[in-house]
């Protein structure tokens, strides 16, 4: 590897070990370890891309070889996205994410599966609050059930917290119509199931990042958030971020990522 290039590239190329949770060929999870013996608290990385074909998990390799120099293992998951005729969006998306969580306990690795944290970015962020209420999903539900995996920190950074909020997203073409296929009104069962805001309130310690200047998604989402989980008795928390950009969540070297580490030293 070039001596010139920038660490960032160079960790966006470690693949770390290969592993399969399921039959599809999107299936796919890495694992990223520590040198020392362990056992490691891990952390679920879910990748965002408005759940799209577009981006997959190599766009979270730099944060988990950070995680993995700051002590954490890094279990970067890839999953069915919208488009391509490959089975994702509703349900196969939710599908993924619950059964790639649960596979860990099957992982031979020296993973301390009590000290698990799930951190998403963007669609990834709702994906991870979605995966931290899947107790109480309604019965029959993608992801629904007694989870093998459950965390003790959920960290969401710039998350799509409310899959209901503003109709830009619902309306045909939105891009959480695309992932439910259809709005509200025509698939009512699918937001209630699917929507993290309708879960505000889990006993799990949450963090929501947002940039105040985030032009991609508003930070408005993680605000409702947290101030539905706080009336709901839940300990969630926001960092709202000046001047961070949306991307900037996925990138070690900015202060919003060093957010998710002084949360995750404390955990």
């Amino acid at each position: 590897m070039p001596p010139s290039l920038p660490r960032i590239a160079v960790d966006a190329l470690r693949a770390g070990e290969a592993h399969r949770y399921a039959a599809h060929q999107w299936a796919q999870a890495e694992l990223h370890l520590p040198a020392s013996a362990g056992p490691h608290p891990v952390a679920v990385v879910l990748h965002g891309g408005s759940w799209r074909m577009t981006y997959g998990k190599r766009v979270m390799r730099p944060v988990c070889r950070d995680l993995v120099r700051h002590g954490w293992a890094a279990w970067n998951v890839e999953y069915r996205r919208v488009g391509g005729n490959e089975g994702g969006g509703w349900p196969g998306t939710y599908d993924d994410v619950a059964a790639s969580i649960d596979h860990l306990a099957s992982v031979e690795a020296p993973l301390d599966l009590a000290r698990v944290a799930f951190v998403g970015h963007s669609a990834g962020g709702s994906l991870a609050l979605w995966a931290a209420g899947r107790p109480q999903l309604p019965a029959g539900a993608p992801g629904a059930g007694t989870p093998r995996v459950v965390p003790a920190l959920v960290i969401a950074q710039a998350p799509v917290a409310n899959l209901e909020r503003g109709r830009a997203l619902t309306a045909p073409g939105g891009i959480v119509n695309a992932l439910l296929g259809g709005t509200p009104e025509e698939v009512p069962e699918r937001y209630a199931a699917a929507n993290p805001q309708r879960r505000a309130g889990l006993p799990t310690p949450m963090l929501l990042v947002h940039g105040q200047d985030d032009r991609t998604l508003t930070v408005r989402q993680s605000v409702e958030y947290v101030e539905a989980a706080d009336a709901a008795g839940g300990p969630a928390r926001l960092a709202a971020l000046p001047h961070a950009a949306h991307r900037d969540h996925v990138d070690p070297r900015s202060p919003a990522w060093q957010v998710v580490l002084e949360r995750l030293a404390r955990a």
